[in-house]
């Protein structure tokens, strides 16, 4: 009736919290969302929602309901149903800008973008990083390992690039691989997408017919391939808008920025940028993104990953040592909380001169942990279809060649990284690399050299060692 959802906590099965735990947990992540990420994002884009108690008999209820509907994978972990605390958040499905008719058809988009950045720290040991996008890499990585059956031909640089050809490139290749970084959702139901670590077929015809009256109330257009490849289009042109778009007047709290000049601004792996180097093209346009939009401000928490993990690392095993010798300081660190003004604050010292001091390695710890919270995020663009006369200046629209849309972009999946979890970071980062190198780059690189050199004749000169 309120078109609310409600999250609960999981965890592994003999490992229950109190329920003062539970709670605190909870307002720990709601703290985060209030207090720091809507600092970077900004007030309209996230909605960190409140903490409420639910009758414990209807949490049991609601456990057993949903249970069949969760894919196995996921059941290595329960639902609370013994505290009775939950969060409760506006369903992004929705537009969340304007009063909505109940009757009106309802799109929504979630994509997961991922790192939209190459690193540019010194502290990295492997040229590959400096050319190669950490997702790229990892796609041959999952794919070895079964969770996927081909790599994607998503590159997250093309989508952060701003140079909408490069977008669209981006967002067709999400919709034709949309592994988890990819779903649609019409009035609620997920209709696009995988469920979970399977085999998406993606079936571009099946999203044609529920798009369709969207695009093209009038249904003046034919079906078969051409019409599908029409609808895709406007999907693609609205996602790429409502991106660019500015929907928040809110200034990203006191964040400098964070130069991006450093880094190169397209990746090596990217298939937009092998098509260009086979046309005899070497350079790719990059156009930046407005600084109001969502992208922008994702890119920018992001960035806070100035060392890299490999440079991150010596400093996490700092303040480890630090807190093995004084275990009681770990609540004045404020590693696990209060995630309040103070702790905002000290993340906005974006200098790299090593001290030497804990105070120094904590801090870029905890900017860390917010650029990798900001790599994981999803952004939800909610779409209703709206008459020129209801649109007024007051809402964004998007116009496509037969319709109009009021829309809503936001950003969700804002939890804290876990300190913890750095070391498999830092395992995870080399593990990537190390599998690029020996099984990709390596077949690749006599492919690429005889693409720049095709035309040319060659001599092999042998010198004595």
């Amino acid at each position: 009736q309120r078109c609310v959802v409600l999250r609960f906590l999981k965890s592994p099965p003999n490992q229950n919290k109190t329920p003062e735990e539970i709670l605190h947990h909870l307002q720990n992540i709601v703290d985060f969302g209030k207090h720091v990420m809507k600092q970077f994002f900004g007030e309209n884009y996230v909605h960190h929602g409140e903490i409420i108690q639910l009758p414990l008999d209807f949490v049991r209820q609601l456990c057993l309901k949903i249970q069949p509907e969760r894919p196995e994978c996921r059941c290595d972990k329960d639902m609370d149903t013994l505290s009775g605390y939950a969060m409760c958040l506006p369903n992004l499905t929705r537009p969340q800008t304007f009063r909505f008719a109940e009757h009106r058809p309802i799109l929504c988009i979630e994509i997961k973008p991922k790192c939209g950045f190459i690193p540019f720290s010194s502290h990295v040991s492997q040229e590959i990083k400096h050319k190669v996008c950490r997702y790229c890499m990892h796609q041959h990585l999952k794919v070895a390992n079964g969770k996927w059956k081909r790599p994607s031909k998503y590159c997250p640089l093309d989508l952060f690039s701003g140079n909408k050809q490069r977008m669209h490139f981006a967002l067709k290749s999400l919709l034709q691989e949309a592994q988890n970084n990819l779903k649609i959702f019409k009035n609620g139901e997920l209709i696009y997408g995988c469920k979970d670590d399977q085999d998406c077929v993606s079936d571009w015809n099946e999203l044609a017919r529920h798009l369709k009256p969207f695009f093209f109330p009038s249904n003046g257009l034919v079906s078969g391939p051409h019409c599908t490849r029409t609808v895709v289009k406007e999907l693609i042109h609205v996602i790429t808008m409502a991106l660019l778009s500015s929907t928040d007047t809110c200034r990203a709290g006191d964040m400098k920025t964070v130069p991006i000049s450093q880094g190169r601004s397209y990746c090596e792996a990217s298939a937009f940028n092998k098509e260009l180097v086979r046309n005899g093209k070497h350079k790719l346009e990059s156009s930046g993104l407005p600084r109001g939009c969502l992208l922008y401000k994702t890119l920018q928490a992001q960035l806070l990953d100035r060392l890299d993990i490999e440079g991150l690392y010596p400093l996490y095993s700092r303040v480890e040592q630090y807190l093995e010798e004084f275990p009681e300081e770990r609540s004045t660190l404020q590693i696990d909380g209060p995630y309040n003004e103070a702790f905002y604050e000290k993340l906005l010292d974006l200098s790299l001169e090593d001290d030497g001091t804990v105070a120094f390695a904590l801090t870029k710890v905890q900017q860390y942990r917010i650029a990798m919270t900001a790599k994981d995020c999803s952004i939800m663009i909610a779409l209703s279809p709206c008459l020129q006369d209801e649109c007024s200046e007051h809402r964004p629209v998007v116009l496509t060649s037969k319709s109009r849309f009021t829309f809503s972009v936001s950003v969700l999946d804002l939890d804290l990284k876990p300190y913890e979890s750095i070391p498999h970071q830092y395992k995870l980062d080399g593990e990537i690399v190390n599998y690029y190198l020996k099984n990709v780059q390596a077949k690749e690189d006599p492919v690429m050299s005889s693409l720049f050199k095709e035309n040319e004749d060659c001599t092999l000169v042998l010198h004595k060692v």
